[in-house]
């Protein structure tokens, strides 16, 4: 639809409130008397078994309502639920062994947080230090220290994957192009960090929850099952305003239940708010990976088959949705390229890092890195330009629908006219002229090029793809990708909208507003959006929440459905009411008009009042009021096949970016000079709110490529808990940003919208690594682990030099 409003840049609605401090965040809220506050206590050791926790003088402080330890969460709660076979036991406290630098240990409920934070000085444990191991490689030995016994091995999930006819590409292949990637660990730092109120009332039964937990809602069936609960006894609610999370307030999840235990024990409603060193440490984070890539290369530039091995660290326990970071983007793992033959082995290892979870572009930055580094490596060793051999495998136009080897189907997309567009837009020939002239003149210049391929909308199947086809035919099959939403209209026309995608920041309220706007031929200011989720009360699915970019592809659709329900309800009535065919209304400007010059008409208010004041002049059968609930699901989301093949989301956008960067070979400095990125989402919805969503994007990966690291010593001691250690880019560290876009609108929903947002976080790792070894090419210098610090680029040049001299 290309209409009034839809595809319009209006400004946020939310605005309004959040920037005048209006705002009403988890730490707002006070939806109960006699509110307690929490404090946690957190292991300082990276693996240790806990020998004795002494309580006793923490219980009898002024204020202190209860201590509770992993003894009494165990008592109460079962193991959280993980999409794995291997039997491992994760609770919300630590319950015979820490496994991490910060994992909870105890906490206190006092009156008030300050006398919480007192009593845990007075908390003595006892340890019995193990050894400890944080590398990928090391973890996998069957000599390494083992995290949890009961399941033999640090490997908590492995599998094996083939697609195509690996072995004939390779024994075809002109070239093979091979080597070894790492992916750091690192995380997202919203201005809001966790928070959680809890309430349980015995008198019910009944567990209420307010948090800034923004889903999947698959994850409420997972506190429940550990609360031993039924469903219907636990009551999420999420406030009005998220104060951003990127991803990782997934994880808030463990803290719920663990406060909706503390609730019980203590007999009040607790309350705790996560301060900003608890956050990096414990919170959540993404995986560091590494990934062991081969490619098949023809000499024209063709590759024909990839082998890759990945293995991901999940920290010092599996937590659901985890592994899931492995196959997240299985369904894409040859990006938009036209490779046919795959081969892929997946581990996920345990070790004494914080657990990990769902983080923005959510295994995306870890599979685009080594792919997209290797189009340029392979450009490298035939003598070619990165941009034709990218160009020679891109996808064509006519290929769309497209599938992929392990059976992703993309629904819509020109690869090479928007490849085209950003070659023109940075002057690519040009540049190569002027990086020349640049090193004549001792100045390293570099570009880099990357074209990923950007899932939305999840199907929630594609977790299911840790299992063998033999595990999963155990269970029910999955494929939920479905959302909810309710258009309702009060007896004076007032129009409220009720969405449960839980937004952090997206701007979901505006775009809301702007689709039933157009559909009800009403001004979009007018329309309230009601964005609090409520478990009990909104309309919301298994797969409902704010992550996979999917509220573009299915979200707004189940708006845009629930409001088409509405107009025709209307359009009925008014059919009854003028005694004209339906097909000779009109609805626009807030009236049903009858399209002739007869200038009969009726108001959108007077109508609305006739159904909830004089409902007998309905048409015989229809329920009075105007209240239409629609749950919107793609039917391309389907269960993984016997193959193991599976179309792991609904809809696929693409990317383009070139960056621009000069490098100081003294220094080891990287300086972007340019960044520029076009975009393929299907029809824009807002495009106002699209760029917003795609800076924010853009400077997450930033992050990723040059500054941030959950870094540990070998040791497992945590070394950057803080904002001196840890470093984000902030706005002097933003370089100057085009963006572009073509919109190819996808066939699959009914406003040809495709997610995004995501998608610069999974391609500037890999478009500045690829500019910074173009920059220095020539020296021997080969970018394979981020990120990208000046001492780590100052390194990389003196071990050239020095290889260089021993050479000669």
């Amino acid at each position: 639809m290309n209409g009034q409003h839809i595809g319009k840049p209006m400004k946020r609605v939310e605005d309004i409130r959040l920037t005048s401090g209006r705002g009403t965040y988890i730490d707002d809220i006070h939806p109960f008397p006699n509110i307690h506050h929490a404090a946690i206590l957190r292991s300082s050791y990276p693996h240790a078994r806990i020998k004795e926790i002494r309580t006793e003088k923490a219980e009898r402080m002024p204020g202190v309502k209860a201590v509770i330890t992993g003894e009494d969460i165990a008592a109460l709660t079962n193991p959280f639920p993980v999409g794995v076979t291997a039997p491992v036991k994760y609770y919300s406290l630590a319950v015979d062994k820490v496994r991490f630098v910060g994992e909870p240990v105890a906490v206190v409920i006092a009156k008030n947080r300050y006398l919480a934070e007192d009593a845990l000085e007075s908390i003595e444990v006892v340890y019995e230090q193990l050894p400890a191991v944080v590398d990928i490689e090391q973890a996998l030995e069957p000599d390494a220290p083992l995290l949890h016994e009961e399941v033999g091995s640090n490997i908590v999930n492995h599998r094996h994957f083939h697609y195509g006819n690996v072995d004939e590409a390779f024994r075809q292949a002109d070239l093979v192009v091979k080597h070894t990637f790492f992916y750091p660990k690192y995380s997202a730092t919203p201005v809001e960090t966790y928070g959680v109120i809890a309430h349980y009332d015995p008198s019910e039964q009944q567990y209420t929850i307010w948090s800034n937990f923004h889903g999947p809602f698959t994850l409420q069936s997972v506190m429940a099952a550990a609360l031993k609960t039924p469903s219907n006894r636990l009551r999420i609610m999420i406030p009005k305003d998220v104060g951003g999370s990127y991803g990782i307030k997934s994880g808030v999840y463990p803290y719920m239940v663990l406060m909706a235990v503390a609730s019980r024990i203590a007999g009040v409603p607790v309350k705790w708010i996560e301060d900003r060193q608890e956050h990096l440490a414990a919170s959540s984070s993404g995986t560091d990976r590494v990934t062991w890539i081969e490619a098949a290369v023809k000499r024209d530039g063709s590759v024909t088959g990839l082998k890759m091995k990945m293995v991901d660290n999940v920290g010092g326990y599996v937590r659901a949705p985890e592994p899931a970071c492995l196959y997240r983007t299985h369904s894409n793992t040859t990006g938009p390229y036209r490779i046919r033959h795959l081969q892929m082995e997946t581990i996920a290892v345990m070790t004494n890092k914080s657990p990990t979870g769902l983080i923005r572009g959510y295994g995306g930055q870890q599979l685009y890195f080594p792919l997209e580094r290797m189009m340029h490596m392979i450009a490298q060793k035939l003598g070619m330009d990165p941009a034709d051999v990218i160009r020679k495998n891109l996808i064509r136009a006519e290929e769309f629908p497209y599938t992929t080897p392990s059976g992703g189907v993309y629904d819509s997309g020109d690869y090479r006219k928007a490849f085209d567009m950003l070659l023109d837009i940075v002057n690519y020939d040009e540049f190569r002229q002027k990086q020349k002239q640049a090193r004549a003149e001792g100045k390293y210049l570099g570009m880099g090029l990357a074209c990923i391929v950007e899932p939305s909308g999840s199907n929630m199947g594609y977790i299911t793809i840790a299992l063998t086809p033999e595990e999963r035919a155990k269970s029910l099959p999955k494929s939920g990708c479905a959302e909810g939403a309710a258009v309702s209209i009060d007896p004076m026309g007032g129009i409220t909208v009720r969405i449960s995608t839980t937004p952090t920041g997206q701007g979901h309220e505006t775009v809301a507003a702007q689709i039933v706007g157009e559909v009800l031929g009403v001004d979009p200011r007018t329309v309230k959006v009601v964005a609090e989720m409520d478990t009990l009360t909104s309309p919301w699915s298994v797969a409902s929440g704010s992550y996979s970019s999917r509220f573009a592809a299915i979200g707004s659709s189940a708006v845009y459905q629930a409001a088409h329900k509405v107009r025709q309800k209307l359009l009925h009535i008014a059919q009854e009411l003028l005694q004209v065919p339906l097909e000779q209304l009109v609805l626009e400007h807030g009236r049903i008009a009858v399209k002739d010059d007869s200038g009969r008409e009726i108001s959108l208010k007077r109508l609305i009042g006739s159904t909830h004041w004089n409902p007998d002049v309905l048409p015989q059968g229809m329920e009075p009021g105007i209240h239409e609930t629609a749950f919107y699901t793609i039917h391309a989301a389907k269960p993984p096949d016997e193959n193991d093949r599976v179309n792991g989301s609904v809809t696929y956008g693409f990317v383009a970016d070139a960056v621009t960067v000069e490098v100081d070979i003294e220094t080891g400095k990287i300086k972007i000079l340019d960044y520029t990125t076009v975009h393929d989402a299907g029809k824009l919805l807002n495009p106002l709110i699209v760029d917003g969503q795609i800076l924010g994007g853009l400077v997450h990966g930033l992050g990723g490529a040059m500054y941030e690291e959950l870094a540990y010593d070998r040791n497992g001691q945590f070394l950057s808990g803080s904002f001196m250690d840890y470093l984000c880019p902030t706005a002097p560290e933003i370089p100057p940003i085009t963006i572009r876009h073509v919109e190819t609108p996808s066939p699959l929903t009914p406003l040809g919208a495709k997610g995004l947002g995501e998608g610069n976080t999974m391609s500037a790792p890999a478009v500045i690594a690829n500019a910074v070894e173009d920059a220095l090419s020539g020296m021997g210098v080969t970018i394979d682990t981020l990120p990208l610090s000046p001492n780590r680029i100052w390194t990389l040049i003196q071990k050239a030099k020095q290889k260089i001299e021993i050479t000669a």
